[in-house]
């Protein structure tokens, strides 16, 4: 694997970048498709999205910083300002990036008494999107979202050839939970983790896919909102469940890890759990609400399969 799409002279450009940018790019098509369909402010809706994608950037940017200050903590003054806002040199937090939208969305909606909901479901398939194109470019990368030793059957075994992934892996790291290295040998000169891994970054891409599919059936219904906080809910539960479960990650709730060559790979609880949780109520809560409350969109009003095909009566 090889984070660089391209490079040309010092400038390079990472596969993680590009292929987000694909996801919001077919979000942004899918989007602007159901608001013309739904006889919504199509150009306002692309303002909207082009200040979304700027500070949801912030807002992933940010949130990462917070819950991961041991990274920067020992770096100097001024030096870590700079650190902070490098983007380039990856991490970002998919419900920052999120939240950023989403006071964007706030902002625009309640400036031109709008209804919120109706346009926050058409940014779902493009954070959809975006999931998949994102955990695409973390396989790529290697070393990001790396999972835990696991001895089930479905442990990866990434190859000798993924320099970025062995090079992280095989770093002693101080904290006991989060270690590697004594998996790691010497092979052809170069440190290789032998041991086998859960494929995160796979997970999350099959996390990304399902949410795809879904957003088209909950887009038909006509109560403005259900998409919204059916992508909620189904996110953090299959992010808790799927991914974040066996995601090699600190435990700031250190109540049961269960991890090696013998031993299925398991560590409880991350942030991302700790965060899903009350978003898993909250979302379970505000459906029952939108459920009880009369539709939103014209009955007659149809919707028609976001990448083509024949149009489909909503429930």
């Amino acid at each position: 694997m090889d984070p660089v799409f391209l490079k040309i002279g010092s400038f390079t450009i990472a596969w993680y970048g590009v292929l987000i940018t694909l996801g919001i790019v077919a979000g942004v098509w899918v989007g602007t498709r159901l608001a013309r369909q739904r006889g919504l402010n199509v150009d306002l809706f692309n303002d909207m999205i082009l200040w979304m994608i700027i500070w949801g950037l912030v807002g992933a940017r940010l949130v990462f910083v917070l819950t991961s200050w041991e990274q920067f903590a020992n770096i100097p003054f001024p030096r870590v300002l700079l650190d902070i806002i490098n983007l380039r040199q990856g991490g970002i937090s998919i419900h920052g990036g999120l939240i950023g939208g989403i006071l964007v969305l706030i902002y625009y909606t309640r400036r031109h008494k709008l209804n919120f909901y109706e346009y926050a479901d058409l940014c779902v398939p493009g954070v959809a999107f975006g999931i998949i194109g994102g955990r695409i470019g973390n396989i790529m990368n290697g070393t990001d979202t790396v999972g835990r030793v696991t001895g089930w059957p479905i442990g990866y075994r990434w190859p000798d050839s993924a320099r970025a992934f062995h090079e992280g892996m095989c770093v002693r790291n101080p904290n006991p939970d989060m270690d590697l290295s004594r998996y790691c040998q010497e092979i052809g000169g170069q440190l290789v983790m032998t041991a086998p891994v859960h494929f995160t970054q796979l997970y999350g891409v099959i996390i990304g896919i399902i949410l795809s599919v879904a957003s088209y059936f909950w887009l038909r219904s006509r109560k403005a909102g259900w998409a919204f906080w059916q992508f909620w809910l189904w996110y953090s539960i299959l992010r808790a469940g799927i991914e974040e479960t066996f995601r090699l990650n600190p435990l700031p709730l250190k109540t049961y890890l269960n991890q090696g060559l013998q031993a299925p790979g398991i560590g409880l609880f991350t942030d991302t759990h700790l965060i899903s949780l009350p978003l898993i109520i909250v979302s379970i809560l505000m459906l029952i609400r939108i459920r009880n409350q009369p539709d939103t969109h014209p009955t007659e009003q149809i919707v028609s399969s976001p990448v083509g095909g024949r149009p489909a009566e909503r429930p």
